[in-house]
């Protein structure tokens, strides 16, 4: 029998896990702080761009699909705190105030099952959020923690098909979870605590940063012996038995730039890898934007006063997002303001008003070719991967040309005359 559930928090993960659950047959009550984004929601304006969302909505907004300031009178087989865990990054310091406050918030209702979804460091379900459910219940307090796992374009596919792990108070709890989760998922994973399925969410994120970073210090490496990054992991993936090498390239977004201190926040000890791995892959988007700087100095002799393009704001281009969030350009624009550099910007998926919130100017594909001497493509979008450089380089002024994913031609870059670069590589005929 479908379930009638509270959703706190209506970001990204709150928000795609109301879609999927209505998709399947939920009643789902989404609530959020933001009068704003109340307001829009409950007319159907999606302020997250995912696939499916906006459908979903429009399909069920008003049946089953309840949007409010606060959660509703009736009882709920479930209320999922999905509220933002933020960090501040210059401490790495986690701001756990929303989730308690949530907590509060479902406690000073009737009792009922709460699901802790949001993003922790380990031993937060039991530390912030049993506390304010126990102070107003007292014993019987039933407790999970199920992490959300899915990546930006696929959520609502992956929220059904990826295992969804659980781990309960006890095992009461874990199977009241199970059950809340069984008519969504796939496959449900127990596991045997709260703080396993925290670990569990953090060592997925945690992991993928940790590959990343391994094929930028390759691609750093690279660069400094004039060797191709990409041809080096090629080569050592080809039909070799152990886990494949991943290419160079930016790590940001909501989950990737965050989760990673969250872990080390759980910690007595420092890490060994988990801070290092971050703090390059943070570094990256300012090396790409010196090297970008240089080869601009290098071929027109001069900083000030160029026009550069910009291709790509959002943090990633495949699968497809307006995310802003862990952006490398956020961390390249002041180093391209200090060499006089003046920006241009183009995103199929970011509005103007947002480039021109992180200080570019917004121009078309057309013009970002035409009207400057050098451009840079920072995320791999499929517009960006279907371009047909030829053609649009015979008519261009760009002497250079960084390629950050590599998904451009390069040979017809270079037959123009156009210096062709890449994270950790520059091609041999245009070595500066």
């Amino acid at each position: 029998m479908p379930k009638t559930v509270g959703v706190i928090g209506m970001g990204y993960v709150g928000l795609t896990l109301t879609a999927a659950l209505a998709r399947k047959g939920y009643t789902v009550y989404g609530v959020d702080s933001s009068p704003h984004v109340v307001e829009a929601l409950s007319n159907g304006r999606i302020h997250v761009y995912e696939p499916g969302v906006e459908e979903a909505f429009a399909e069920h907004l008003g049946s089953t699909i309840f949007i409010s300031g606060t959660l509703p009178e009736q009882p709920l087989d479930a209320a999922i705190l999905s509220v933002s865990t933020p960090v501040d990054l210059s401490t790495g310091t986690p701001d756990l105030r929303n989730l308690a406050a949530a907590a509060e918030a479902v406690a000073a209702r009737p009792q009922t099952l709460v699901v802790v979804r949001s993003t922790v460091p380990i031993g937060t379900s039991r530390k912030v959020v049993l506390p304010a459910l126990t102070a107003r219940w007292g014993e019987g307090v039933r407790l999970v923690m199920a992490p959300e796992r899915t990546i930006q374009g696929q959520a609502l596919r992956e929220l059904v098909e990826l295992p969804q792990v659980i781990g309960g108070l006890d095992q009461e709890s874990l199977e009241a979870g199970a059950e809340v989760f069984a008519g969504l998922a796939n496959q449900i994973v127990p596991v045997s605590s709260l703080e396993t399925a925290e670990m569990v969410k953090l060592s997925n994120n945690c992991h993928t940063d940790l590959i990343y970073a391994f094929g930028n210090e390759l691609a750093l490496i690279a660069e400094q012996h004039g060797l191709d990054p990409l041809e080096v992991i090629r080569a050592t993936n080809v039909d070799y038995p152990r886990p494949d090498l991943a290419k160079p390239g930016y790590v940001g977004g909501g989950c990737l730039s965050k989760d990673p201190y969250l872990m080390i926040a759980s910690t007595e000890r420092q890490p060994f890898l988990v801070g290092q791995a971050r703090k390059l892959n943070e570094r990256l988007p300012a090396h790409v934007a010196e090297r970008v700087i240089e080869l601009i100095r290098a071929t027109i002799g001069r900083t000030e006063g160029a026009r550069l393009s910009v291709l790509g704001w959002a943090y990633k281009g495949w699968p497809a997002t307006d995310d802003m969030r862990g952006t490398p350009i956020a961390d390249m624009m002041p180093l391209f303001r200090a060499a006089g550099l003046e920006v241009f910007g183009h995103d199929p998926m970011v509005t103007d008003e947002v480039i021109r919130q992180y200080g570019g100017e917004p121009v078309s594909l057309d013009k970002a070719f035409a009207d400057a001497d050098a451009m840079l493509v920072i995320n791999d979008h499929p517009d960006y991967r279907g371009l047909e450089v030829e053609a649009r380089l015979a008519s261009s002024g760009l002497k250079v040309l960084f390629d950050s994913w590599r998904i451009l031609d390069e040979a017809a870059v270079t037959r123009n005359g156009v210096r062709y670069a890449g994270i950790g590589y520059t091609a041999k005929e245009n070595v500066v």
